[in-house]
């Protein structure tokens, strides 16, 4: 550390004061910059490093946490389940409260399908099929992530916020503190809600959007309504709506996990408790897309392997 003399001006005179310690606090900012800036690119490099290297510890950390989080709420499953009174309001929220909005939504993603995929199977003379195509795009794909999504947006937000308040107001501590324990309280109605009513919620979603599709291309598209339906039959199968509502299921899970660790986790004060509710539904819908490739890919191999020859539309 270097020392440089300090003048101090007393009565009448000047004296200067050697040996004062200079600490880093004392520099001027822009001579740190300027140091900083002559490491040049090795110490470019070497920041931009040790950020990546703190971003994957974050990651990490984060991933675990949620794995613990996890573990002990399915822990909780094979040791003892929740009574009625905590269970069926959580089944209410979740399932019941949900059904008007899937149901609307489906009804016109059925139609937005039948739109776009009309002038595209009309150019090959092949109306008939249209049926078969949007059918088989809901009960296999757009049924289980559209009802994830608005469960995410719905219930999964709601989830976050309400557990984050709680964790502002220190009732989960309350909790601890009288012996109960928060998860099996708290995380296991919600978890139990999303796990088994997702499915009720995806064929609702399959179902409104096969229906708002067949009255569009029916009654404004003009298709042979015969055709329609047998081509329907022909193609979509018990194992494309199985694989709908089996991926739902893994929907489910992830954003009851996801948005009550949030919640249990949340930041101190109103702002906390937003951030919370935000990024359970970001994050929730972004794994709900990665769940969705990797099962999607999954259940294809198994599907390819039972029926080698599989369906062709055209």
């Amino acid at each position: 550390m270097a020392d440089i003399p300090v003048c101090q001006r007393t009565i009448g005179r000047q004296e200067c004061l050697p040996h004062a310690p200079v600490t880093p606090m004392s520099l001027d900012p822009s001579s740190v910059d300027a140091a900083v800036r002559r490491g040049g690119p090795v110490g470019a490099v070497r920041e931009w490093v040790a950020d990546l290297g703190q971003l994957a510890i974050e990651w990490t950390m984060a991933v675990g946490d949620v794995s613990i989080f996890f573990w002990r709420t399915i822990s909780w499953l094979f040791t003892r389940l929740p009574r009625r009174e905590t269970l069926l309001p959580a089944f209410y929220q979740i399932g019941v409260l949900s059904l008007p909005v899937v149901a609307l939504t489906g009804t016109f993603i059925g139609m937005v399908l039948a739109v776009q995929s009309y002038a595209q199977f009309r150019v090959m003379h092949l109306e008939t099929r249209l049926g078969a195509v949007i059918n088989m795009s809901l009960v296999r794909e757009l049924g289980p992530v559209l009802a994830a999504t608005m469960l995410a947006g719905r219930v999964g937000s709601a989830m976050a916020a309400e557990l984050g308040t709680m964790r502002v107001t220190e009732q989960i501590d309350a909790l601890t503190s009288m012996g109960a324990n928060p998860i099996y309280y708290l995380v296991v109605p919600r978890f139990l809600g999303c796990l088994v009513l997702i499915p009720t919620l995806t064929i609702m979603a399959d179902f409104m959007g096969i229906v708002g599709a067949f009255f569009y291309s029916i009654q404004i598209l003009g298709i042979d309504w015969h055709h329609y339906w047998s081509n329907s039959q022909k193609f979509v199968g018990a194992y494309d709506l199985f694989s709908g509502v089996f991926k739902s299921l893994f929907f489910g899970a992830t954003i009851a996990i996801i948005s009550c660790h949030r919640g249990f986790n949340c930041d101190p004060g109103a702002e906390g408790v937003g951030r919370a509710a935000t990024s359970a539904f970001v994050h929730s819908f972004v794994i709900i897309l990665i769940l969705d490739l990797f099962l999607g890919i999954a259940l294809d191999a198994v599907y390819y392997s039972l029926w080698p020859e599989g369906v062709k539309l055209l």
